[in-house]
This record gives structure tokens, sequence and C-alpha cells, in this order.
């Protein structure tokens, strides 16, 4: 399975390379998926950000429209999220793979009890707390507001973090080789 997400992974960034103008809307699919609770776990697209980030330099794809997108689209997949952990409760619990995993809320709930609004800044930088997070948020009815203003925050900084590693990567590269 694993061989077959890195050439999912390839083709991603091959037709972004080839077809530039699909960049923007590829990050924000990617960066929602990534987010989503539960769909996180089948799209694990942090890596071809890291590498769309990598061909924003060379390639001369333009950085803040991909990265508005990336922003935006794991800003969505969060709001999604908490939503649902809004709207179904504890009950969440019972939905896989939380089912197969039963300390998994108690411990996030712990994680939201010690950390608060900036537990959703640190679960967006953490690939395992990256989804379930915001559900949990949902699930012990954060505020709207404080939920959505750290969301939004973190969306943007985790966007230019990946992307701009991708972009530092590809210059140390060329610096080497040249």
């Amino acid at each position: 399975m694993l061989e077959t997400l890195e050439a999912y992974g390839h083709q991603v960034v091959e037709f972004v390379r080839l077809h530039e103008t699909w960049a923007a809307p590829i990050v924000f699919a990617l960066a929602f998926g990534e987010s989503l609770a539960f769909i996180s776990l089948l799209i694990p697209a942090w890596g071809v950000l890291v590498a769309i980030g990598y061909m924003i330099g060379p390639s001369g794809i333009n950085f803040w429209p991909v990265w508005v997108a990336g922003a935006l689209g794991a800003a969505c997949g969060d709001w999604l999220s908490y939503w649902v952990g809004l709207k179904l409760g504890p009950s969440v619990g019972k939905v896989w793979p939380l089912s197969r995993h039963p300390d998994l809320l108690p411990r996030g709930e712990r994680f939201m009890d010690r950390w608060g609004i900036l537990g959703i800044f640190i679960g967006r930088f953490s690939g395992p707390l990256r989804a379930s997070v915001p559900l949990i948020a949902g699930i012990l009815a954060m505020s709207h507001w404080r939920f959505q203003v750290a969301n939004f925050s973190s969306a943007f900084v985790w966007s230019a973090a990946l992307l701009t590693l991708g972009d530092v990567v590809a210059k140390a590269v060329a610096w080497v080789w040249h």
C-alpha cells in the first residue's frame, strides 16, 4: 500500500508540474483531505505538499495562491471535523477507526483540557493529532470563534511551513549542484 501511495504522490506532483494552473486547487484538496477526520488516514498528503513546494521556485508557480489554497483547504477540513464532533458528540467514538481505539477520545480530551486553544495550533503540526484535535474540540463544544481563530491562524502557518520547506530544499539542492 505504501508503494501505491508513493506512486500516487509522484503522479500528483508530476501533474502539477505539467499543469501549473491546477496547483492551487490540488493543494486545497490535498490539505482538506489531510485535515479531515477519518479521511486523513487515507490521504497522507503532507509529503506531496512539500514536493509541490519544492517545485514552486524552479517552475515559476506563484507561491501566494498555492499557500492560501493550502491554508484554506486545511482550515475547511478542520472546520468540518469540528462540526462533526459538535453534532455527533461522544457517539463519534463508535465509528471506525475510533471504535477500534477507545482510548483515543479520552486521551484527546485530556490533551485539549491541558492545552485548550493552543492545542488546536499544536495539533495542526502533529500527524496523529492533526485531524483528531478539531473533532475533539467539537465534541467538547469549544467556542466556535476561539476554535476558528486557532484553526485559520494555524492553517496559514502550517501551509507556509510545508510549502516553504519544499522551496528551501529546492534552493539548497540548486545551490549544492551549481
